[in-house]
């Protein structure tokens, strides 16, 4: 593998849009360590595509594991360029319906992640002199979303998160951004209540869900040169559907 080439960590590489930001990252010309809870598809698609990156499984709501996983990258690419957090999930229902097991399970998965590879992967980057750090958020953090309000807090907070440690990090040349998608044509999109969706799309100018191709070019921008005097920004890429 070139030494030239820089690296990206992409964590939650095996959903829709994950697949297609590693796709879209190696065609970037990035070496490419893709992290998920399941590797089969994503292990897949570096073999098929001859990418130039590695398959590793995590478990990314444990700290313990991200600093294990963001340590063996380090040995196998000598360093990190770019990190991507793409793991979401959510289902549709009534906040004074849910429990407080599918709330821990919420944050487990849209929180903990951020905050573990953020920490795990800030100080190498920061050795190293700069990098990107990019996280896939939603439009529920800037508009709220009936049916998924705990979901939408947390992307809330992870647009907070994001902002705070943007100006942290300036100093250390490290560029911090959101991108917010709108609804993606995903499994997860898929899974939720057909009604919930059919009216967001009736409610987004261009009529249509997003292509996960569409999420991942945002992610490629804010990875690439052309960002590197843009921190602390959400960018949404949702048709219209929010405009602020």
């Amino acid at each position: 593998m070139s030494e030239q080439k820089k690296v990206a960590v992409l964590v939650g590489a095996a959903g829709g849009m994950g697949l297609a930001t590693v796709k879209r990252l190696a065609a970037d010309g990035f070496k490419i360590a893709a992290l998920d809870l399941n590797t089969a598809a994503v292990a897949e698609l570096i073999a098929e595509a001859g990418i130039d990156g590695k398959a590793y499984r995590i478990d990314a709501s444990k700290q313990e594991n991200c600093n294990q996983v963001v340590e063996q990258v380090v040995r196998d690419f000598g360093k990190i360029d770019v990190l991507v957090n793409l793991v979401g999930w959510t289902l549709t229902s009534k906040f004074l319906e849910e429990k407080r097991d599918y709330w821990e399970k919420l944050v487990g998965i849209n929180f903990f992640p951020v905050l573990f590879m953020t920490h795990a992967v800030a100080p190498i980057m920061i050795e190293n002199g700069g990098g990107k750090i990019i996280f896939v958020t939603s439009d529920a953090a800037k508009v709220g979303s009936g049916g998924e309000a705990v979901y939408a807090g947390l992307k809330g907070g992870v647009v907070a998160f994001a902002k705070s440690v943007a100006r942290e990090f300036a100093r250390y040349n490290i560029n911090v951004n959101c991108t917010a998608p709108g609804p993606t044509d995903t499994p997860l999109e898929h899974d939720q209540d057909p009604e919930v969706v059919a009216r967001r799309i009736k409610i987004i100018p261009f009529r249509r869900w997003a292509k996960p191709e569409e999420q991942a070019a945002a992610v490629s921008f804010f990875a690439s040169d052309s960002s590197d005097y843009i921190t602390g920004q959400v960018l949404s890429v949702s048709g219209g559907l929010t405009m602020s």
